[in-house]
């Protein structure tokens, strides 16, 4: 069995501790916060020891397996340091999105696993479900044919945190929507990005930004966290010169709609037995077990689905949107280094 460790005790991070303990592959094996309160109650709830030092736990547990979903300023800013920590006491590693809001750190993260040897994956759960499989599987055998769009939509209910910066909601929601979009559509080379502040808001809550795919295909973003939680909060369209699929909810359902035929085929969640997702929760395990697998298997650092560096180039377009938004100019997103 894999020893997995988790550093920072969250509800995200309880949501990979659980995942670990129902793995048949890894255990839990230790948790880290450095609030003691988070530490403790999660010690009691899953039966391992605690630690409020990230560094002292990799010393004495020796883990096969580290998550890092602690927070920081954006959310992100303190992924940085317990990544390269468990990276350099030799484990491999799956990090909570966004991967920094520090491109520079974000790029010595995905650098240094890459120098050491070791597997760095980031939690892009929202496409490890059996509909975006399903999906996968009519792209590769050829039921979409040369792509020509890829148009993108998600959001969550309004909601009043204290937000760190206006762009908040454009780093802490669209690492998603992007790397959906570029594991169906490639690379993207450029972007134009529009935004909103909705009545009463301090910060850029809806956007919409008109993508170019280095390929030749083009496609639209749209996000916002203006919009009820009731509804359905994401929806994927890819279409090409054989057809087009629709993928909505993560797990819920993936619609294939053949150019030349009248007749469509849909992948939709079931109710009873399956690949049954019942919860949000679900995504998290199947993304963490399907990384547990991956680690078991050997496959090669640079094989990794959902890896670090997938994770940096999400960030990447992102921090393009937000530079094409202040300047109200397309932004190439090779422009990008910070």
């Amino acid at each position: 069995m894999l020893k997995a460790c988790v550093i920072g005790m969250g509800h995200i991070g309880n949501n990979h501790a659980r995942s670990y303990i129902s793995s048949d592959k890894a255990e839990l094996a230790a948790v880290c916060d450095i609030r003691l309160d988070r530490a403790k109650a999660a010690s009691e709830k899953y039966g391992v020891p605690y630690y409020l030092d990230a560094q002292q736990m990799l010393d004495e547990i020796k883990p096969d397996i580290v998550s890092v979903s602690t927070g920081g300023f954006e959310y992100s800013s303190d992924h940085y340091q317990p990544t390269l920590q468990a990276l350099r006491a030799g484990a491999d590693v799956i990090c909570e999105k966004p991967i920094c809001n520090d491109l520079r750190k974000g790029k010595e993260m995905v650098d240094t696993a890459k120098a050491l040897g070791r597997r760095f994956a980031l939690d892009l759960n929202h496409r490890f479900t059996p509909a975006a499989r399903a999906a996968d599987k009519w792209q590769r055998d050829g039921r979409i044919g040369e792509l020509l769009f890829v148009n993108m939509e998600l959001w969550i209910g309004r909601f009043e945190p204290k937000f760190d910066t206006e762009y908040y909601h454009f780093k802490a929601l669209n690492p998603h929507s992007v790397d959906i979009m570029r594991h169906y559509g490639g690379d993207i080379e450029e972007v134009y990005t529009f935004a909103k502040k909705a009545t009463g808001r301090d910060i850029w809550s809806v956007q919409t930004t008109n993508v170019k795919f280095k390929n030749g295909a083009i496609g639209t973003l749209t996000s916002s966290y203006d919009i009820g939680r009731g509804h359905p909060m994401e929806r994927c369209e890819v279409a090409g010169v054989n057809g087009r699929f629709v993928f909505e909810d993560m797990w819920r359902q993936a619609t294939l709609y053949p150019a030349e035929s009248l007749m469509k085929e849909v992948y939709t969640n079931p109710v009873f037995g399956g690949e049954r997702f019942k919860e949000f929760f679900d995504t998290f395990e199947d993304r963490i077990h399907h990384f547990v697998d991956e680690v078991a298997a050997g496959v090669a650092p640079e094989d990794i689905d959902g890896s670090g560096a997938d994770g940096l180039e999400a960030s990447r377009v992102i921090h393009a949107m937000i530079q094409s938004h202040k300047t109200g100019r397309p932004v190439k997103v090779a422009d990008i280094t910070e």
